[in-house]
């Protein structure tokens, strides 16, 4: 308990430390942007005097480290700003988009997973061999695909020659009615709305983008997984394992908890790429979430958005590797996170 108490309470306090460091980056990559805001607010054929009235209305006309101190103030009182495009808070498109996003990653990861450990384990397991001269081929191939273009190739067979999948035009179908929105995610307004219809709706539009997303992470998660499992079935441990005559499914099971480690974080690692990944399966499947909303400000030149976005995908990061270390010590008593 005691090692417990010590481990979040350094975190703890390193915790304000990286979301500064998260937040002054955000503002530095964003200040140091190539290209001109108020421009693209106000046209090519804007006057220069506009342009000028354009910038001080934004604040940028002022120096960069009075930028940079109004920002840091400003985050500490929980104001991300407004969007320079649509005008309100940014905090406002956090909570319309990002649950969309969340929806749909919770998928990417119930399906990855899986399928990841299932080819890398095979891999492992037979090393050299047919099974996995096929799972290496597999990942590879997947790996190579591009997200957009597996996207379409998944939207051509499944919904146009199959028929089995509603069209991609979102989270719902274009006559279909939004339930009143009391969690942000669809799935569960749905139910909460007792409409199982258009539970059923949302769900079949979530499964084609989802399984987009998964099966393309999955190749990701099985290359990592049949590399540490690979070392780990030749690692002293097991080969001892294997001299004492103990059954495959055990060595197997042994295996795992040697490569257990490296396997969670590069979950945890994967968990952080796939915040961009998706902006691309969003675009594909019309998919209103937080990833395409954050290219359509990274586009425009929505300098506040743009900012946000790093600020939550940065403290997500930060909390999951949290959660990640205090797994790796609830699963090995021995390993001491420091």
């Amino acid at each position: 308990m005691k090692r417990w108490i010590v481990f979040l309470t350094k975190r703890l306090l390193a915790l304000p430390v990286s979301l500064f460091i998260v937040v002054t980056f955000s503002f530095m990559l964003v200040a140091f942007m190539p290209g001109d805001p108020a421009r693209v607010i106000a046209g090519g054929l804007a006057s220069e005097e506009r342009l000028n009235e354009i910038r001080r209305e934004l604040g940028l006309d002022k120096p960069v480290l009075e930028r940079y101190a109004d920002y840091i103030a400003d985050v500490a009182r929980g104001d991300l700003g407004e969007s320079y495009l649509r005008g309100r808070p940014i905090t406002f498109y956090i909570g319309r988009y990002l649950p969309n996003t969340i929806e749909l990653m919770i998928v990417f990861f119930v399906l990855s997973i899986p399928f990841g450990l299932l080819i890398g384990t095979v891999g492992a397991y037979y090393a050299l061999l047919l099974p996995d001269k096929i799972a290496r081929t597999t990942i590879t191939v997947f790996q190579s695909i591009p997200d957009w273009l597996f996207g379409l190739l998944m939207i051509y067979v499944f919904f146009y020659l199959l028929g089995w999948a509603p069209a991609p035009v979102g989270r719902l179908g274009f006559v279909e009615t939004f339930p009143d929105r009391r969690t942000g995610f669809l799935l569960i307004d749905t139910l909460l709305s007792r409409d199982l219809e258009l539970f059923q709706s949302a769900l079949a539009h979530l499964a084609l983008p989802g399984l987009t997303g998964g099966v393309i992470y999955s190749a990701y998660f099985a290359r990592t997984t049949r590399t540490a499992l690979a070392e780990a079935l030749h690692s002293p441990q097991i080969e001892f394992a294997r001299a004492c005559g103990l059954p495959e499914r055990t060595v197997l099971r042994y295996a795992f908890t040697v490569a257990r480690t490296p396997i969670l974080t590069y979950g945890a690692i994967l968990m952080g790429y796939m915040f961009g990944g998706v902006a691309i399966v969003e675009i594909v499947f019309t998919w209103r979430g937080f990833g395409q909303w954050s290219l359509e400000s990274l586009m425009n030149l929505d300098l506040p958005a743009i900012q946000g976005f790093i600020i939550v995908v940065g403290a997500a990061s930060l909390l999951v590797y949290i959660l990640l270390d205090l797994l790796i010590m609830a699963l090995d008593p021995r390993i001491d996170v420091k």
